[in-house]
């Protein structure tokens, strides 16, 4: 059994697909195309975390049979990102303790705006979350965490870098001396949101630009909305190392 591996637990945009409304939008009406909002869960060894807390992490880790995790990291404070939050709560009465998560200022500003009652204690309440700043490197149980500062809008974002693997669900741009955080990747997951140009995310061949300068051994593109088919996506790549992500999808580590 691979004891180091990533699950997509979800790789749609922020309304996923189909759509609330059962809009498909160019996608057939198939398994990989059914995508709930962005979040992955990682295990390397014994630890075990996930990225971001979709809208749908609830279901997302009761349908992957996920029952622990030890800490939680936080891209940025968008909606799509962040509204499963609420659930952490479980982890904290399980393990009897307050649940680590790891952030930027800026987003733990965002969150403490929105869920006060998560880290500050209230009468009858008491307060669930620690918050734990990412600066730039962090050791947290032996992993080497590394914040990669991205420009997504005017959303202070950021990816990860954690040992030979990166995860860059969301931008538009990544300057020079970010990207020279992301050489010598084994895996890279990164946002590939539509064809068509897009004001704060990339699109197919942004993505694939981006894929190009730093030449990880394998990718893997996330956040896709409606418009992108799995099959034609995958087609349209043409290579064999960059394939589209379906929730669900495991990804071995070394």
């Amino acid at each position: 059994m691979t004891k180091n591996f990533i699950k997509i637990l979800g790789c749609g945009s922020s309304q996923g697909v189909p759509k609330i409304d059962g809009d498909w939008g160019q996608c057939k009406k198939n398994i990989k195309n059914i995508r709930t909002r962005c979040s992955i869960f990682v295990q390397i060894k014994n630890i075990k975390f996930i990225i971001d807390t979709s809208p749908d992490i609830r279901f997302q880790l009761l349908k992957n049979k996920i029952d622990n995790i030890d800490f939680a990291l936080f891209t940025h404070a968008h909606a799509d990102h962040i509204l499963g939050i609420n659930e952490l709560r479980t982890f904290y009465i399980k393990q009897k303790k307050k649940f680590n998560i790891y952030l930027t200022k800026f987003t733990e500003k965002s969150l403490k705006k929105m869920f006060k009652y998560l880290f500050i204690n209230q009468k009858n309440y008491p307060a669930v979350l620690k918050s734990n700043i990412i600066l730039n490197k962090k050791k947290v149980r032996n992993l080497n965490i590394q914040a990669i500062n991205v420009i997504h809008g005017t959303m202070k974002t950021i990816g990860y870098r954690i040992n030979n693997f990166a995860y860059i669900p969301d931008f538009k741009k990544i300057n020079n001396s970010e990207l020279k955080k992301l050489q010598n990747l084994d895996v890279l997951i990164i946002d590939c949101f539509r064809y068509k140009e897009h004001n704060t995310h990339v699109n197919l061949t942004e993505c694939l630009h981006y894929i190009k300068n730093i030449n990880p051994k394998k990718a893997y593109l996330t956040n896709l909305n409606q418009d992108l088919d799995y099959f034609k996506l995958k087609k349209k790549i043409k290579k064999n190392n960059i394939n589209p992500s379906y929730d669900g999808l495991k990804i071995k580590l070394n």
